[in-house]
């Protein structure tokens, strides 16, 4: 059914167009001038491109699942605590921040960070290394938040039609973490901030879970970045644009850089894989195992949809929140 007209849906487009033709930088992607969607459609008269794509991702119920995926700490004790959700959504702003300044198109930028983490598993870092491992050792197999972000816009979303996005929020998608860099400057920005917010967030909430203190935390490292998040998160987004904007890519000084690093190397060693974690880890790997065993077993259990066995086990148990996870282990 044609959108209908009006004064504004029939000059939308142009006025976009002749926008981002003086607004954006050279090295931005221009929103009519994306590579497209794997499907054609017809144009929405009101919205980009990107914008189409970011309502897409907001309105899927894998997004909304995000509220209740973990973080770092498993089902903690007060309100406080940042959940997959609460971690994309600070993504997503630090890294519009940045494409602004740097004259890229934030819409893309958004529309990336806001898909970047749909796919994660249950239980944060430690339920996506149980699934992986079950799936290495059962099926030769593995798996990937990122690839699996992908397979859930693609193809699991829609009751198994996908979202069907444009090719560069895609790309973005797919590519903010493992070996290869996005295409776009836009993606590289959400690749990158990605690491600057869970590391700052982290911080945060392993002090407010008593895993460290503050006065732990490298003398080196803080006195670059900052002794508060809102101060590091400062440097670091500063320290990104203004190097970005000289060498045309998205990159960092090494100074902040290295200091970055360190500080990601003191939060494995002193949080992700901790003592302090080291229970709630061990308990997010028997959940996801067992369910995985189960459900394998018990094929009955999982909602009809395309795809063998095992690629429906894996998008069940990976798409499970934490809470649903723990819920269904315990009556197992």
């Amino acid at each position: 059914m044609p959108e209908p007209a009006g004064k504004v849906a029939d000059t939308f487009e142009t006025r976009i167009r002749e926008l981002e033709k003086h607004s954006l930088s050279p090295l931005a992607v221009r929103s009519y001038e994306t590579r497209g969607r794997a499907r054609p459609e017809e144009p929405c008269l009101l919205r980009t491109p990107f914008q189409r794509d970011r309502d897409r991702v907001v309105h899927t119920k894998a997004f909304r699942r995000l509220a209740h995926k973990t973080q770092v700490f498993i089902d903690p004790e007060g309100d406080h605590y940042r959940t997959r959700l609460t971690h994309t959504l600070e993504t997503t702003g630090i890294s519009r921040g940045v494409a602004a300044a740097l004259g890229l198109n934030v819409e893309l930028t958004e529309s990336i960070g806001l898909g970047h983490d749909l796919g994660h598993s249950p239980f944060g870092h430690a339920g996506e290394g149980a699934l992986d491992k079950a799936l290495a050792e059962k099926f030769g197999l593995g798996f990937r938040h990122n690839e699996h972000s992908l397979r859930v816009v693609d193809v699991l979303e829609r009751d198994g039609r996908g979202l069907n996005l444009t090719a560069e929020v895609r790309d973005g998608i797919l590519n903010h973490t493992g070996d290869n860099e996005p295409e776009t400057l836009e993606g590289r920005i959400v690749r990158l901030v990605d690491r600057v917010a869970y590391i700052n967030h982290d911080i945060d909430d392993a002090i407010r879970a008593g895993a460290v203190m503050a006065s732990d935390l490298p003398r080196e490292e803080i006195t670059v970045l900052g002794d508060r998040g809102s101060r590091r998160i400062d440097r670091l987004v500063h320290d990104i644009v203004e190097n970005s904007s000289e060498a045309g890519d998205i990159c960092q000084s090494e100074e902040v850089s290295e200091a970055m690093l360190s500080l990601r190397r003191f939060m494995f060693e002193r949080v992700y894989l901790s003592e302090h974690t080291k229970a709630q880890n061990e308990l997010a790997i028997l959940v996801v195992r067992t369910l995985f065993d189960h459900l394998l077993e018990h094929p009955e259990a999982i909602p009809e949809n395309e795809g063998d066995l095992v690629e429906r086990v894996t998008d069940y148990v990976a798409g499970m929140t934490d809470r649903f996870a723990l819920a269904l282990y315990e009556n197992i």
